[in-house]
């Protein structure tokens, strides 16, 4: 009998949750302003990264923190697709645009192709909201596409950017389209329909500052892109570039309207860099992302009963982790900004320095090492000095400050920025197949582990200086790791707990009023 009272009690009490959440809906004030921003590859380590580089690692309950990080409402959320416990971007993006799983590389639609799922974004145009969709990745990229496109294949980039060209949508900015045009002879160029679809194409910092409200749709791209027609890497862009955060102040000047809108700002490029084991390059462009975010607040802060802000990721990339192997108990994140430039920017150095000496020796290239990322090589006479000083303060009846030298001396040889004789090891072989033709270099699963397809000397520099800053890689993928969703405004409350990234979509169409979708677009 105890037994059934207890059930009936559990039953009791799941009946009161919902009908909690249900009233909890009901006096939920409506969002009218939903503004979504997707850190790609960001989870809890990169935010936590960004954040300590703030106070270079300071051990102070007082330091200052990523703005997203102060928002009231946190939950965790997982990630996992219809293919494996690690996701890709077209099918966590589907999840959170759409609010259904899909297998990796499938985007907008179920793993058939056949049934498309409709986004949060399409549902907003349909209820007369204004709609911006911004990337720091090229605009018809997994993510940013998620929103507006339905392909089998996320490599359709010219039929996703055909249908950018047709959403209808009212606001696009960031990076370029990378597949515009189609190999098919006689295809039109997604530019020329969206320019035949009312869109005005504004190229450049002058002329997004020449948009003003009431200019229609509009297509803002930056004017200087890499070779994939994303945006550059925070740590590369020169003085000038137009920032993210800058895009996002345009469009919400644009889409700002009396009946609403919803946006979606993606920081992209956190998930190459991580891909890329560049730690320094991750934390940069989440510090963008982050002040892209405070472009959010400021129209929150106008109109705080009726807005919303989500941030999330969706996955993590890389395996990054706050600790590493040999600086065990120790943290030194304040090393990383001896790097000045990206892996891209160094692999360009690098393409400039080979052309230049076809014949050059690994002693040759440390200036530019060093200039690149501050590691450097002690002399024999600094060594020795070193040593000694190390050997001085193992004496028993070796004084404080003797003990002390010795300390700091090691800690110049271990987790400095000079380069250990490991690290040396290291750089040289991966020196050596930096110089080698591509088609000539090793291409199997130990070439694949050591270098991940990235060129070699980079992601050998990139990770000893992480390693040496106590940032530790696990691999140069995806991973199934649980993700961080913060949120403030009308319907923050929804985001609290722990759920599926799936959840995302449901909780911000309930904070908006908008019905749940239970079937599919079409």
């Amino acid at each position: 009998m105890k037994r059934y009272a207890s059930l009936f009690s559990v039953l009791m009490l799941v009946c009161a949750a919902t009908l909690s959440f249900s009233a909890q809906a009901e006096e939920m004030k409506k969002a009218k302003y939903v503004m979504l921003f997707i850190g790609d590859g960001m989870a809890m380590a990169q935010r936590y990264a960004a954040e300590l580089s703030l106070s270079n690692g300071a051990i102070d309950m007082n330091r200052p923190q990523l703005l997203m990080n102060t928002f009231p409402a946190q939950g965790l959320d997982t990630t996992f697709d219809l293919t494996s416990i690690i996701p890709d971007s077209s099918s966590t993006g589907t999840a959170i645009a759409s609010g259904f799983k899909t297998e990796s590389s499938v985007l907008g639609t179920d793993p058939t192709g056949e049934i498309k799922y409709k986004s949060i974004a399409e549902t907003a145009k349909e209820k007369g909201w204004k709609v911006g969709i911004l990337s720091t990745v090229s605009l018809d990229h997994a993510t940013p596409a998620v929103f507006y496109a339905h392909q089998k294949s996320r490599n359709s980039m010219y039929e996703i950017s055909m249908e950018l060209a047709n959403s209808g949508f009212d606001f696009f900015g960031g990076g370029q389209l990378k597949s515009p045009t189609s190999k098919e002879e006689g295809k039109p160029n997604a530019l020329d329909t969206a320019k035949a679809n009312g869109y005005t194409i504004a190229m450049g910092r002058a002329e997004l500052e020449a948009l003003k409200p009431g200019a229609g749709k509009v297509i803002a791209m930056n004017d200087l892109v890499d070779s994939d027609a994303a945006m550059y890497y925070t740590i590369d862009q020169p003085e000038g570039y137009v920032t993210i955060a800058e895009y996002t102040a345009k469009a919400i000047e644009l889409l700002d309207n009396p009946d609403g809108f919803f946006m979606m700002v993606e920081g992209g490029k956190i998930d190459w860099a991580c891909h890329a084991n560049d730690a320094a390059a991750a934390i940069q462009d989440t510090l963008a992302f982050d002040a892209a975010i405070a472009e959010g607040m400021k129209f929150y802060e106008k109109h705080p009963d009726e807005t919303l802000i989500i941030v999330t990721g969706d996955h993590e990339t890389g395996g990054l982790s706050i600790g590493y192997a040999g600086t065990k108990y120790s943290s030194y994140i304040s090393k990383m900004k001896n790097q000045k430039v990206s892996y891209l920017g160094f692999n360009a150095k690098l393409e400039e320095f080979k052309k230049a000496n076809p014949a050059a020796k690994f002693e040759d290239v440390l200036p530019l090492i060093k200039e690149a990322f501050g590691l450097y090589v002690l002399s024999a006479e600094e060594k020795a000095t070193l040593k000694a000083a190390i050997d001085a303060g193992k004496a028993k009846d070796a004084a404080d400050d003797v003990k002390k030298a010795a300390k700091e001396a090691e800690n110049t040889l271990k987790y400095g920025l000079a380069l250990t004789d490991a690290d040396l090891a290291i750089l040289q072989d991966a020196f050596a197949v930096s110089m080698l033709a591509k088609d000539a270099r090793p291409a199997d699963d130990v070439a694949y582990v050591q270098y991940g397809g990235y060129e070699p000397l980079t992601v050998k520099l990139t990770t000893i200086l992480a390693e040496k800053a106590g940032i530790g890689w696990s691999s140069y993928s995806h991973t199934g790791g649980i993700q961080q969703t913060s949120a403030i405004g009308a319907g923050a409350e929804l985001f609290n707990g722990y759920y599926d990234q799936t959840d995302i979509y449901k909780k911000m169409m309930t904070a908006a009023g908008f019905e749940l979708t239970t079937a599919s677009a079409e």
